[in-house]
């Protein structure tokens, strides 16, 4: 259940609120949002006595929530949740984009993407230090000189860092480097990996796994909620189907069904979600057009030789144009892109 607070209800009665909570053997999570303040209420049903809480100075109401994913649902936070890190703003009406090589290579290869997004539009750099792959033989990534080639770029550039922890022992180094923390789809479900990101204060990309469904997918992410973090975003990056024409199935009608039940914002990876480069470009607008809060996109300065993902990434002129069509259609329907 949810403990809604008037709007002129201060602090400390939230505060108070939530000492009650605790008293009676359950968890709350006070969220303090721009409209309302709300205290979810987390635990045992049996032990949730509404009349205890009604006649608490500053309570509204108290609304008892339908979804299984408690704190990650619009129940709780009518208004959308912004992301922002350096310039990258996602969500609200926000449109970030997050570009650059799957995989982190050499110091050349990532400053020259990194100011090739830069120039084009781009305000996150996207780039995998530690690199999860299906063959133990194929390239793992240059792992902590790989983030501090990144943090490079960013002194240089100011994109923000975005890149994939793999375990919760690796949680603190790559906090250290990164602006955004990513949890790859093959994690989606490593709950020890999504309380760990859950107890720092970095944002949080989660993509969804290849066979999830939605309410998997959201209970994911209240791992990282329940945690205190609020500061989760949601990555479509497509699902596993019978068709080989694609890498995977990139179902945008996620973004319109997330919106309906959440109050997280949801970005598209259409690099992963087609598998071919010059299917992204339309991916790219598509995803514009059906107004999710940001993409990733792979690039990169010679595709052809990349180490990893260079039959799904686009060459830094593809995406330079890429960019200024995406902005044509969030200038039409009224989006912001960064």
């Amino acid at each position: 259940m949810i403990i809604v607070m008037r709007q002129d209800a201060s602090r400390e009665a939230a505060e108070d609120v939530a000492k009650r909570v605790e008293a009676l053997g359950l968890k709350p999570n006070l969220i303090f949002g721009e409209e309302r303040t709300v205290v979810a209420v987390i635990g045992d049903d049996r032990r949730k006595d509404r009349e205890k809480f009604e006649s608490c100075e500053g309570v509204d109401k108290v609304l008892t929530i339908l979804a299984e994913y408690k704190i990650a649902s619009l129940e709780t936070k009518p208004e959308p949740t912004v992301i922002r890190t350096h310039d990258l703003v996602i969500g609200g009406g926000n449109f970030g984009v997050i570009a650059g090589p799957c995989s982190v290579e050499s110091e050349e290869q990532i400053l020259a993407s990194a100011r090739a997004v830069k120039a084009a539009g781009a305000t996150g750099l996207r780039g995998g230090a530690f690199k999860p792959r299906t063959s133990p033989y194929s390239f793992q990534g240059m792992k902590e000189e790989g983030l501090k080639l990144m943090a490079a770029a960013r002194e240089e550039t100011g994109l923000a860092v975005v890149t994939e922890v793999m375990t919760p022992q690796h949680v603190d180094l790559v906090a250290s480097y990164a602006d955004v923390m990513q949890i790859g789809a093959r994690n989606m479900q490593n709950y020890h990996l999504l309380q760990a990101v859950g107890e720092c204060d970095k944002p949080v990309m989660l993509k969804r796994g290849a066979s999830a469904t939605m309410d998997e997918f959201l209970l994911a992410a209240e791992y990282i909620l329940d945690q205190g973090n609020q500061q989760v975003m949601l990555c479509e990056r497509g699902i596993r189907t019978f068709e080989t024409h694609t890498r995977f199935t990139l179902p945008l009608a996620s973004v319109a069904y997330l919106k309906s039940k959440t109050h997280l914002p949801v970005v598209i990876d259409p690099s992963h979600g087609t598998g071919h480069s010059n299917l992204v470009p339309s991916m790219c607008s598509a995803s514009v057009a059906v107004k999710a809060d940001g993409m990733i996109v792979e690039v990169h300065p010679d595709p052809s030789n990349a180490m990893s993902d260079g039959a799904q990434s686009l060459t830094f002129k593809v995406f330079e144009a890429t960019m200024q069509e995406c902005r044509k259609i969030a200038d039409a329907i009224g989006l912001t892109l960064h």
